[in-house]
């Protein structure tokens, strides 16, 4: 069985350790070294790591604690989110010089869809490489690309030959390629997902593709039917050049654990300041409220309440805040507090990129 034409040409470009690398870029002493931004070596969470400190396993969401211990020279900076969405700002004009098809997933990758394009080339592998040529003689930094017909696929590949590689995956091999994949590479399948598949004998794509839409539904829900499409090629999903938010939020880590429910209101109401400010900055109410727990055991909680009318004013939210926080009793000191609107009142929205604060 062979996929049916005509296929989309979809490019997804990926920056290498993206903040680590404007880290580097911007300060020569810390080239070829191992670094981790965000967290410190006695709190918070790495927020990116270079590829010098990766080989050590340091990692994305690892606690600083625990990324020092893997790697005793690694170098903790503070991330620099106006610097890097400048950047991200400068990549973004090099994407629109191929494409206005662009749909930015966060500061440092997206997609392209190059199947008509500004150059007239016909081959997106080349422009792919153009494009990472490009970001490199221009902004000296290193990216990846994935080339396939689909979001789906160009997003697998992109991830083949990281660092500074691309990947294309071309129709007449879309088929075997998603059979001998192992189901853990599969862009939307977490580890708790691959566990159970695993436990059910599924470890390839093709052993996925064996089983019947009705089975996949029964055993995964709604996924169901995206894992038997998707391990078929088939995803018929836009690149969108104007994303929807779906929620908006702020929050903060904090330098120690609290513990006292009127500090941690002390510190929800500096959220909350902020939070409004982006409310009213993107003209955007919400009705769903929730509260962001996250304790000094790194397990999460969240609390939310939904109301009949749209709210952006602090002095509508803030009152349901200290409700949901005053809801149960917290299990634990807590180490990072968030508010955030869901349910939103307008469908046009423009990419959000949610920054997380640190404290150091």
């Amino acid at each position: 069985m062979e996929l049916q034409g005509p296929f989309k040409k979809i490019i997804h470009v990926d920056m290498d350790a993206f903040y680590a690398s404007v880290e580097q870029l911007d300060f020569p002493e810390l080239r070829g070294k191992p670094l981790a931004v965000g967290g410190s070596e006695k709190r918070g969470v790495v927020s990116a790591a270079s590829y010098e400190a990766r080989k050590f396993g340091v990692k994305s969401a690892m606690s600083g604690v625990l990324a020092k211990q893997k790697c005793p020279t690694l170098i903790f900076v503070k991330p620099r989110f106006d610097r890097y969405k400048e950047i991200s700002t400068k990549i973004r004009e090099i994407f629109y010089d191929y494409t206005d098809l662009v749909e930015p997933l966060s500061l440092d990758e997206a997609y392209l869809d190059v199947t008509e394009n500004k150059k007239g080339n016909p081959s997106a592998s080349l422009l792919a490489q153009e494009i990472r040529d490009r970001i490199w003689e221009e902004l000296e930094l290193r990216a990846s690309a994935g080339i396939s017909i689909n979001k789906f696929l160009a997003k697998v590949a992109s991830d083949i030959n990281k660092p500074n590689g691309q990947k294309t995956i071309h129709p007449s091999e879309v088929l075997p390629f998603l059979e001998s994949l192992p189901v853990n590479k599969f862009y939307g399948i977490g580890k708790v997902t691959a566990a159970k598949m695993h436990n059910l004998g599924i470890f390839s794509g093709l052993d996925l593709k064996k089983k019947t839409l009705p089975e996949l539904t029964r055993l995964f829900g709604k996924s169901g039917n995206h894992y038997y499409h998707i391990v078929r090629g088939i995803q018929h999903s836009e690149v969108k050049p104007d994303r929807i938010r779906k929620s908006i939020a702020a929050e903060r880590t904090f330098s120690e654990n609290i513990s006292s429910e009127i500090y941690m209101l002390e510190r929800l109401e500096i959220i909350a300041v902020e939070l409004e400010k982006r409310m009213k900055k993107s003209k955007t109410k919400g009705k769903t409220v929730t509260l962001k727990i996250k304790y000094g055991d790194f397990s999460q909680q969240t609390r939310s309440k939904t109301l009949s009318q749209f709210i952006d004013a602090k002095a509508d939210f803030m009152p349901i805040i200290k409700e949901l926080l005053y809801q149960d009793a917290l299990k634990d000191s807590v180490r990072l507090l968030g508010i955030s609107f869901s349910n939103l009142d307008t469908e046009k929205r423009s990419p959000v990129w949610v920054q997380l604060r640190f404290d150091f």
